[in-house]
């Protein structure tokens, strides 16, 4: 039996990003209802919505692209993605220090993304727990993905420059860790997403990860949405909140569904993208910069996603069909998870007419066979525990915290 757990101060770290602060904040809302101190160190464009959760924001300076920047801002290459990680970390430390300067947490917690945040963990003595919003790595995922990705990299001067400053930082802060290792193997963490979109979950070492599957809530405070009377189907056409700028694909999924018989489209196309840009909009078709997600897709059809990790699951705990057509990083690997599943069709951007996408979207949800596969798979993330099992695991890591 445990012992109840005494109120602590718990301090979270993330960036700008909404893929990497919304899975963590039904977390952060458990924890305070429990009566813990969280504190919650972000940029202040999410301060609104951290406070929200009961936790208080402690502002701070990024560098990073905020999110709702054009996704070239974060340039073309390997070296053009993670270098302004490591810049914003080098910038953000001194900041936060300051800002927690006799204001010591009993316990870290961190995005993948906040380096500083496991920089100070180990200034102050204090347990850090990650909070993966996507895939974690498995044994063998060096070899496999990790050092063909890098090979060329580390071979320019730019790469090694790369190397030699994350070293130096490290090396300033007292950790002779390698970067690679710092970056990408966390001492603990707890995996935000289902286990059935982690690839290779039968090689992750489950005494680091701990995957505890989708901490939703209820998301009353984003608003509702009501199916219109008469829709027969509804279709929700999502690329996420950052690889939003695709007029000509939006233009594709209108031909799709506009005007399909018994079809509702709700098509979400971020603030890259103007309505003139669409063209002529039949009625059955409505058009948002921003949807409660969540709420559309518990009364969809079809999820047509970009496959980020957050809608993915989203996708997952609604049983709702995908299509899948990935954008950038991560994306591309939960497309085929997703399909691997038999839940989802993955179409690249260039295949994605109006045609494939019509034909895909009456085959997905006519097929009894994908409708079994999604009840199973909402019926084992139902078992992960989610947001209580979360906040369960970093009371286990509290000081004092014991056993009976």
């Amino acid at each position: 039996m445990t012992a109840p757990t005494a109120p602590a101060h718990i301090a979270m770290f993330s960036i700008a990003a909404h893929g990497h602060v919304n899975p963590s904040l039904e977390v952060i809302r458990e924890l305070v209802a429990r009566g813990h101190r969280v504190t919650y160190a972000i940029p202040p464009v999410f301060a609104d919505k951290v406070a929200a959760t009961g936790a208080r924001p402690v502002p701070y300076r990024s560098t990073l692209p905020g999110p709702d920047a054009d996704p070239e801002a974060w340039g073309s290459t390997l070296l053009d993605n993670v270098e302004p990680f490591l810049n914003d970390a080098i910038q953000a430390l001194p900041q936060l220090a300051e800002a927690y300067a006799g204001d010591t947490p009993d316990l870290v917690l961190h995005d993948i993304a906040s380096y500083p945040a496991r920089v100070l963990a180990r200034r102050w003595g204090v347990p850090a727990i990650s909070l993966s919003p996507n895939l974690v790595a498995w044994k063998g995922y060096e070899e496999e993905v990790a050092e063909p990705m890098w090979r060329e990299p580390r071979q320019t001067e730019r790469g090694q420059a790369y190397y030699a400053r994350f070293e130096a930082w490290l090396t300033e802060n007292g950790i002779t860790e390698h970067p690679d290792s710092f970056a990408g193997h966390p001492p603990r963490s707890l995996v935000l997403i289902p286990k059935a979109l982690q690839p290779n979950a039968d090689r992750v070492d489950e005494s680091v990860y701990t995957f505890v599957g989708a901490c939703q809530g209820d998301r009353a405070e984003e608003g509702g949405w009501q199916r219109p009377a008469g829709a027969e189907k509804v279709v929700l056409v999502s690329l996420g909140s950052a690889f939003t700028k695709q007029p000509a694909f939006y233009r594709e999924c209108v031909r799709a569904f506009g005007n399909l018989p018994g079809w509702h489209l709700v098509l979400q196309i971020g603030r890259q993208v103007t309505r003139a840009e669409l063209g002529e909009l039949p009625d059955n078709v409505e058009v948002h910069d921003w949807v409660p997600q969540l709420a559309v897709l518990r009364q969809a059809d079809l999820f047509v996603t970009h496959a980020g990790a957050g809608g993915s699951q989203e996708g997952l705990a609604t049983a709702t069909p995908m299509i899948a057509v990935p954008q950038a990083v991560d994306q591309f690997g939960n497309a085929d998870m997703l399909q691997g599943l038999g839940v989802a069709r993955k179409l690249a951007t260039e295949e994605a007419t109006a045609d494939r996408l019509r034909e895909t979207a009456l085959a997905l949800v006519d097929d009894p066979e994908v409708a079994r596969r999604l009840e199973r798979i909402q019926a084992e993330m139902d078992q992960e525990g989610g947001t209580r099992r979360a906040a369960d695991l970093i009371e286990a890591e509290l000081p004092g915290h014991r056993e009976r």
